[in-house]
């Protein structure tokens, strides 16, 4: 995997992998193809675990194959050298936790799946963009090292995408300005691991062994309520003291209801929606009557992070604000928890992520500071495609010419209003013409995952000396 080497602290180097040969030579030896996750190549011997009860059965270093993940799996997933998985799409769970964990791993192989499982040995490469190969037998790759000192800067701050507080620190010896996405979601599932409202109503979990699961998780702390509150503010001050003074914007809250179920405690809490990606999430639930005491925990966590660690580099993000509306009733809300905007520095940015955001951009400018574009949702929505299907991947595409509409007009408005806008989704991470887009027209920032800071540095340099 791409890992970033410090000599003495001044030397700084990354390193990347390549096949030995072009990839068109091991054609005969293609098993199956999905969505990259990294740029790294993996190789080593095939563990199939349909069931996270069969754990034991898994050494460290396989490359695990599976139909799908979810929270149960990441202390699994930390252990294999790969990853490779039937179902889900380049935002499904497995694909956003590889990226965090740097672990390299193809999504969405369909019933090839079933080849890669009569294998004893394969090999994952990422390196090749958004395509990921699964290639039978171990082939061989090599490293290349890219000295940092070599690199040029672009023309907008180049900021990072980190949810897992364990990596911000080695994360942040890369050449960024900062942190563009913040999730705690990540936190939340892994570290807390209980739903939010169950510190507002312990008293609603009926089912004894699920209190004492909750009883131990809180061991040390007087209750559910200050364990949220302080094991969230540690995890987001973590990331914010590994980058601090450089800014990192911190998103709130946006799981869907089938994720909350999820969550210790959830199933006493949450709605089974049909469709939960168009359901109850984002802004819609912190103002809500169901929500809004669990989404006071998040907030009271954020000013712990800033006023008592005194981590005020943390730049907080609402996402999924449908109308002006909600705008509105999200303000309200945060000022009643005291996070006025410009009090102590603090800055409020809005995720546009919702095809009203582009076409409504001028009138949701009042209400905050500045706007990072949601590439995910915003090329979901604008295509009417449902991200996470492995069956719509070809459609799922952030260079439609409707999604590039919907960033420059979200660009365009913020500009004319006088406000900041970046981009902290999946889109100039995979496609780096989106990036060039996005700068040739004035974006503020560009906030790629870790393993393409180098790729993109790298690429821009290049480009620059040629020119």
């Amino acid at each position: 995997r791409p890992e970033t080497i410090h000599a003495g602290g001044q030397k700084h180097a990354t390193i990347f992998y390549e096949l030995e040969q072009d990839r068109s030579s091991y054609d005969q030896q293609v098993l199956a193809t999905g969505q990259s996750i990294g740029s790294a190549i993996a190789s080593g011997p095939v563990r199939f675990i349909e069931s996270i009860a069969r754990v034991t059965e898994f050494k460290k270093g396989d490359i695990l194959v599976t139909r799908m993940t979810d929270p149960d799996w990441v202390p699994l997933m930390k252990q294999a050298g790969g990853l490779i998985t039937q179902k889900g799409g380049r935002t499904s769970h497995a694909a956003i936790v590889s990226r965090e964990l740097g672990l390299p791993a193809i999504v969405g192989v369909g019933d090839a799946v079933t080849e890669v499982m009569k294998q004893a040995e394969v090999t994952l490469d990422c390196s090749q963009g958004a395509t990921g190969f699964v290639f039978t037998g171990k082939l061989p790759f090599k490293k290349i090292t890219v000295e940092r000192e070599r690199l040029v800067k672009p023309p907008v701050e180049l900021y990072i995408n980190c949810a897992e507080p364990t990596r911000a620190f080695s994360l942040s010896f890369l050449p960024v300005d900062g942190v563009g996405l913040a999730r705690i979601e990540f936190i939340v599932s892994n570290t807390i691991k209980v739903h939010p409202m169950v510190a507002v109503r312990p008293e609603a979990i009926a089912d004894a062994h699920l209190r004492k699961e909750i009883e131990l998780l809180c061991a040390g702390y007087a209750d559910v309520r200050s364990f949220f509150i302080d094991t969230l503010a540690q995890g987001v001050a973590t990331i914010a003291a590994a980058f601090y003074p450089k800014p990192v914007i911190v998103r709130f809250s946006d799981f869907k209801s089938n994720e909350y179920r999820n969550l210790i405690g959830g199933t006493f809490f949450e709605p089974i929606e049909q469709n939960p990606m168009l359901g109850l999430r984002g802004a819609s639930r912190y103002y809500s009557d169901f929500y809004q005491e669990a989404f006071k925990l998040e907030c009271l966590a954020m000013k712990k992070a800033r006023d008592e660690m005194g981590l005020t580099n943390i730049i907080l993000m609402v996402p999924f604000v449908r109308t002006v509306h909600e705008a509105q009733m999200v303000k309200k809300i945060l000022a009643a928890n005291d996070l006025q905007s410009e009090r102590d520095g603090l800055k409020l940015f809005m995720m546009a992520e919702v095809p009203s955001n582009a076409l409504l951009i001028e009138k949701f400018c009042p209400y905050f500071d500045g706007f990072s574009i949601g590439s995910n949702d915003l090329t979901q929505m604008t295509l009417a495609v449902d991200r996470d299907s492995e069956l719509l991947t070809s459609l799922f595409d952030e260079r439609d010419e409707a999604v590039k509409k919907m960033m420059l007009m979200i660009i365009d408005g913020a500009k004319k209003s006088g406000k900041y806008t970046g981009i902290c989704g999946q889109a100039p991470s995979d496609y780096p013409e989106i990036a060039d887009l996005l700068i040739e027209r004035g974006i503020g920032s560009i906030s790629l995952n870790p393993d393409r800071i180098i790729p993109f540095l790298s690429r821009y340099s290049a480009s620059t000396k040629k020119g």
